[in-house]
């Protein structure tokens, strides 16, 4: 089964380093947040990759045009212009980098991509920001049961504050910092879905999220079903969210699985 991620937003919100390169270039322990998603991936056994390309999109080209030179051991002979690998890191990828235009929406790059999943009857979908400790194993098991067009991950996010708990008398009994909201869940970004969602793809789409119409009405059509996830999520935003993902890579990364 394939994966596509989009990569091809602008990053405004981070632009403190999105000006020099796409969002999911930005590092992470030195390694793009590209590619810990896709190492996520890799350990369930999903190896096949379509990044939906746009904004500096040459720079994720440049990155795995050398991703073999990147990560092997190597001697230069610069009298003979001989090169010596003498240790092969690469990880088993296969990447295929689509354009799918610099200003196109998240369903207008979907749509572009539709040629490369031709004779799959499913495939996932994730964005190239957002990192997690989601079983992807389980993710697809879910969606093979259900059999629905769409299963999208949810997760319950953190609460923007803290919370107090008060007693009668107003003294405080208890202090939650930024607790999980109650009751509510968000699109954890996570998708599985069937090569039938592209009947819900037509026309032109560079102008549409994918999040909007076809999401919606996928959900009208009874063709959803959400995978509840408890575990770890957070997506990169802004300079804080890099900075917070760095201090846990130094420690205990809970997505590094692999």
């Amino acid at each position: 089964m394939k994966t596509v991620i989009f990569a091809g937003g602008l990053g405004s919100r981070i632009s403190e380093e999105s000006h020099l390169k796409p969002k999911p270039m930005i590092e992470i322990g030195g390694k793009p947040v590209l590619w810990h998603l896709m190492k996520l991936y890799s350990y369930y056994g999903f190896n096949e990759f379509i990044i939906c390309l746009g904004y500096k999109g040459h720079i994720i080209k440049e990155y795995f045009a050398n991703y073999f030179l990147y990560n092997c051991d190597v001697t230069f002979d610069l009298i003979t212009n001989q090169i010596t690998v003498h240790e092969n890191k690469v990880d088993d990828f296969k990447v295929t980098l689509v354009d799918t235009g610099f200003n196109t929406m998240t369903a207008g790059r979907l749509q572009r991509v539709r040629k490369y999943l031709e004779g799959e009857d499913s495939f996932m979908l994730t964005y190239g920001d957002g990192l997690s400790d989601i079983n992807i194993y389980d993710l697809v098991s879910y969606h093979k049961l259900h059999k629905k067009i769409c299963t999208v991950s949810t997760i319950q996010p953190s609460g923007k504050f803290g919370v107090l708990e008060i007693s009668d008398n107003n003294s405080v009994s208890a202090f939650v910092e930024k607790p999980k909201q109650s009751g509510s869940w968000i699109n954890g970004g996570f998708f599985v879905l069937s090569s039938k969602v592209f009947d819900y793809l037509s026309g032109n789409l560079d102008d549409v999220m994918w999040e909007q119409d076809p999401m919606k009405s996928i959900q009208q059509d009874g063709q959803m079903v959400a995978y509840k996830h408890f575990g770890f999520w957070k997506s990169m935003d802004i300079l804080r969210d890099k900075m917070e993902l760095e201090k846990l890579w130094e420690t205990t990364a809970p997505w590094k699985i692999w």
